[in-house]
């Protein structure tokens, strides 16, 4: 009893902190390629295109290859497009781009903490923020009927 009496006085605290409801944004740790701890921030100035993946996503495997053509179409024009894998095994993912390559930024959150900060509803998920770093536009799922109007949100706000 002692015992589950520290326990709970360990825990409980630690989880009165936890943030009742948090939002995206670019101040939103994840890891980079060598496991290392970055924020979205440092594609801040320009327009962020952040998209939530995982390597058993079959519509991911659609959003790919748009990604990497917004990328050489925008890139130079200050568009960022950012893939956070959420595969907590690399391997997947790994397996997955070796399918499917990355020509844009990539991060990781095998833990899933940014997709729990982002209020994750589906996959993938995308958020848009502008050059001052707000978000404004959101999508879950990649539609390519939609790939005009996503490819439309993304040259507005460029030219902002």
């Amino acid at each position: 009893m002692k015992k589950f009496v520290l326990l709970l006085g360990v825990i409980l605290p630690s989880l009165l902190s936890l943030p009742i409801s948090a939002e995206p944004a670019l101040t939103q740790s994840v890891q980079n390629a060598q496991a290392e701890t970055t924020t979205l921030e440092e594609f801040k100035g320009r327009v962020v295109y952040v998209d939530f993946w995982a390597s058993w996503c079959g519509p991911c495997r659609k959003s790919f290859p748009w990604m990497n053509a917004m990328h050489a179409k925008y890139a130079n024009q200050g568009l960022a497009v950012v893939a956070i894998n959420l595969d907590s095994d690399k391997a997947l993912a790994d397996k997955f781009l070796s399918l499917l390559p990355a020509k844009f930024h990539l991060r990781f959150d095998p833990e899933g903490d940014a997709a729990a900060a982002f209020d994750l509803q589906g996959m993938p998920s995308s958020y848009i923020f502008n050059k001052q770093g707000e978000l404004v536009q959101s999508h879950v799922g990649f539609f390519e009927e939609y790939a005009d109007q996503y490819e439309q949100e993304l040259v507005t706000l460029l030219k902002e």
